[in-house]
């Protein structure tokens, strides 16, 4: 059996007035994230690390922002193509864990949700789904609210 690990990053600017969607949820927020996609920092995060697991690049190859078929796309999407990619490789999804970096709003409320809308993309059980929030203590861009921040690191086996 073949066994990859992979891992991703993604930060995004916010602005008042726009959506904030995290994990394939909509979050009440007074800053939403500015991107040519819908913004899901976490989505963004979790796909570059299984593309990256299967060794297929990153979301920007596969999804260029300079592309208009992908501008206000839903990013769960995206990660139900990224998932189909590295199907067509031989590999599956066993599990993802992740931690979204932001100050304000509090994701603790948001954590279930955020695992079930990932699961029901991916087909993994929530189960096999971490979801895990910080702030910086107000340091840096996501301590003053300018910015957030996702990573996530993935897990697939050949099927």
């Amino acid at each position: 059996m073949d066994i990859r690990t992979g891992q991703g990053i993604d930060f995004h600017r916010l602005e008042e007035g726009l959506e904030l969607w995290i994990g394939g949820v909509p979050v009440s927020s007074d800053k939403g994230a500015v991107a040519h996609s819908d913004g899901d920092v976490l989505i963004h995060a979790i796909c570059d690390a299984i593309l990256g697991a299967a060794a297929l690049g990153d979301i920007g190859f596969h999804f260029p922002d300079t592309d208009p078929r992908y501008k206000g796309i839903d990013s769960r999407i995206l990660l139900t193509k990224c998932v189909e990619l590295v199907g067509l490789k031989g590999y599956q999804l066993v599990n993802i864990d992740s931690t979204v970096c932001l100050e304000q709003p509090k994701l603790a409320p948001h954590i279930d949700a955020i695992r079930e809308s990932l699961a029901a993309v991916t087909g993994l059980d929530k189960s096999r789904i971490g979801v895990k929030a910080t702030t910086t203590e107000k340091l840096g861009f996501t301590g003053r609210r300018e910015g957030i921040a996702a990573q996530a690191a993935v897990l697939i086996r050949s099927v």
